[in-house]
């Protein structure tokens, strides 16, 4: 298997923005205090983040393949997972006599609580994993149909499918366990949709920049021909 310069650091990158913005969305509901088509500009604050994580995902399949994105998408899985049951680790031992006094268990609970809960951590995992991996097979097959021109084009429209998947499967999950209220279905999808697309292409030249740069350190461009796209395969 070839070594690289920069995978892991990608990598690192690419985690931490997943763990970081799922704590962010469990933690607080922005409101911008305007409306988009009727449609009040609030979503969770995990949504200013989370788009990164699709742009690091885009730039793992354009430089290294799918096979080696695929390996980095079960990382933050795994990662989400070990998150989960360290907040609950919190959660369950006993607070501090100080600590209950200006802050307490249940500030914990309304805040963090949920991190550890079964709702907002089966929706995290079913909605990252369906995305990333839409995401990732989108920009591949694209790549290969485009011959590896409008990078642009590749980006932005794996994106559009991959954070569709994400964040329909996401907030019909979290308002199933009824971390948020099913008033806000629409208002989470809409503007949870719209404002991760527009970073992303908000963000394409600074993509642009990474990717080349990163084809010529790992004199690498790779071209998922003959990949097996299973996300289950090794």
């Amino acid at each position: 298997m070839r070594q690289y310069k920069h995978l892991n650091t990608i990598t690192a990158f690419f985690v931490t923005t997943l763990v970081v913005s799922n704590i962010a969305s469990s933690a607080k509901i922005v409101d911008l205090g305007f409306n988009l088509f009727g449609i009040p500009a609030a979503f969770d604050a995990g949504t200013i983040l989370f788009p990164l994580g699709y742009i690091f995902g885009d730039i793992l399949t354009e430089v290294y393949g799918y096979k080696n994105s695929r390996r980095v998408i079960w990382l933050g899985f795994a990662c989400l997972i070990l998150s989960a049951f360290a907040f609950w680790g919190v959660k369950v031992l006993p607070g501090e006599s100080m600590w209950q006094g200006y802050a307490g268990d249940a500030a914990y609970l309304a805040i963090l609580g949920s991190m550890s809960s079964g709702g907002i951590v089966l929706a995290s995992l079913a909605g990252y994993w369906s995305g990333e991996f839409s995401n990732s097979f989108t920009l591949a097959k694209m790549k290969i149909l485009t011959k590896g021109k409008w990078l642009w084009m590749r980006t932005i429209g794996s994106t559009l499918i991959g954070e569709l998947i994400d964040s329909l499967i996401f907030v019909v999950i979290a308002i199933l366990f009824k971390v948020f209220p099913a008033e806000l279905f629409l208002t989470l999808v809409v503007t949870n949709y719209v404002f991760k697309v527009f970073i992303e292409a908000l963000m394409t030249p600074v993509t642009y920049l990474i990717v080349t740069f990163l084809k010529r350190a790992e004199s690498e461009d790779y071209y998922d021909k003959d990949t097996n796209f299973n996300p289950f395969t090794a």
